[in-house]
């Protein structure tokens, strides 16, 4: 399973009030660097089943990116019990995003 597509219509329901912790990667699909990171989250997707993975584009969801500030993409964060407990901004190795964990 690779990662599920997060919206302002699924995001209360996916992530806030998710009983696993949330992987969110805020992406567009023009960003180079993006796209280096997304077969490493669909890697993760496919191996973790103890968490929940989430890609939200950011040129399609302009309010979740308004609300989190993001400002460079790709952004990775990290999402328990409703509360962003990592955050990293910039491509990561699959090491670095596990140790986000």
């Amino acid at each position: 399973m690779s990662a599920m597509n997060i919206n302002k219509n699924n995001f209360d329901a996916e992530v806030m009030k998710s009983d696993k912790p949330v992987l969110l990667d805020f992406w567009a699909p023009w960003c180079g660097p993006c796209r280096m990171v997304v077969p490493i989250i669909d890697e993760i997707a496919d191996e973790r089943k103890d968490i929940k993975v989430g890609k939200i584009n950011v040129d399609e969801e302009p309010e979740l990116a308004s609300k989190f500030g993001i400002m460079s993409i790709p952004t990775l964060m990290v999402i328990k019990d409703g509360k962003i407990v990592n955050q990293s901004s910039g491509a990561r190795p699959k090491s670095a995003i596990l140790g986000m964990l």
